[in-house]
């Protein structure tokens, strides 16, 4: 799977994955008075809205990007309809070609690994039917529990054809209450990039490994020896934009040929038209100025990486 993901980063040149983390408060107000006019204010009216709002974002951008990045926790707040909306829009975006990577931070004993890993990457078996649940092509893993956890979910992606990205060092400001603890003079976030680098040598695919990892942007100097540590591991890095990530900080995650990192924005560009610099759009267009995000977002990672 990582080698149709670099083939798309190759056409559209863009290392960048749009997080759809939709909340009310981003979604234009005449798009929620058109859901609930149908559905009520109920959670299925929460959903519809949800749905309308990301597939306008996807439709401006889908030319533009190579995948996307739903946070299921976005929608899980809006239960069963939620749920269904998260489904409904991984749907929608792979009919628009555009490879889906569920933020789902699963990981937990093996056989409870091991049904995240179906549900999300893999097919279930109902009397003589197969169903493929949420069908995502990523889904990002929490490796806290160890090789039971994780192990479950590289079976899967050898069988499937899917990838994951395990956590290393996450972009939040209190991941170093644990990540960045030392265990026999080195920080626990270059033990797990050991283990990333040894689980994806189960499952290469070309030149990189389905297996990578998450490595936040908020941290350029950490980043720069985990890829060091990883160096066939596609790095996931969120955190650029509304975390304070910059394009300067991003080029120690990318190797020499420009590929092996791919960057998120969420909030940066499914919200844009919030910011002052993409206010003139106005809400009806909020969709036209998350487009002009990617395409900034876009120009500044070119930039940045051509300072190398």
């Amino acid at each position: 799977m990582i080698s149709k993901l670099i083939e798309k980063i190759e056409k559209t040149e863009a290392p960048i994955v749009v997080g759809l983390d939709p909340k009310l408060d981003f979604i234009p107000r005449y798009i929620q008075e058109k859901a609930f006019e149908e559905y009520g204010e109920t959670l299925e009216g929460a959903a519809a809205a949800i749905i309308d709002f990301n597939r306008k974002i996807v439709d401006a951008v889908a030319d533009l990007v190579p995948a996307v990045k739903p946070q299921i926790a976005m929608y899980e707040q809006y239960g069963v309809p939620g749920l269904i909306a998260f489904e409904r829009t991984v749907s929608y975006c792979q009919e628009k070609g555009l490879l889906v990577i569920g933020d789902v931070k699963r990981g937990d004993i093996g056989s409870t690994s091991a049904s995240y890993a179906l549900a999300h990457l893999g097919s279930v078996q109902v009397g003589s039917r197969t169903y493929t649940p949420f069908h995502e092509d990523f889904a990002t893993v929490n490796p806290y529990l160890g090789s039971d956890g994780v192990k479950p979910f590289i079976d899967v992606c050898r069988k499937e054809d899917k990838g994951i990205f395990v956590l290393v060092k996450t972009s939040n400001p209190s991941s170093g209450e644990f990540q960045d603890r030392e265990i026999d003079g080195r920080p626990l976030y270059e033990h797990v990039g050991d283990k990333v680098r040894e689980w994806g040598e189960e499952a290469m695919d070309g030149d990189y490994s389905d297996v990578g990892a998450v490595v936040g942007a908020t941290y350029p100097e950490m980043g720069r020896v985990l890829r060091e540590v990883m160096p066939k591991s596609y790095i996931l890095v969120p955190g650029y934009g509304a975390q304070g990530g910059k394009g300067e900080d991003l080029a120690p995650f990318f190797n020499r040929d420009g590929l092996g990192a791919i960057v998120n924005s969420s909030r940066g560009i499914i919200a844009a038209y919030r910011q002052e610099t993409y206010a003139s759009y106005g809400e009806e267009n909020f969709a036209e100025a998350s487009r002009a995000a990617v395409l900034a977002m876009k120009e500044d990672i070119r930039n940045a990486l051509a300072k190398r």
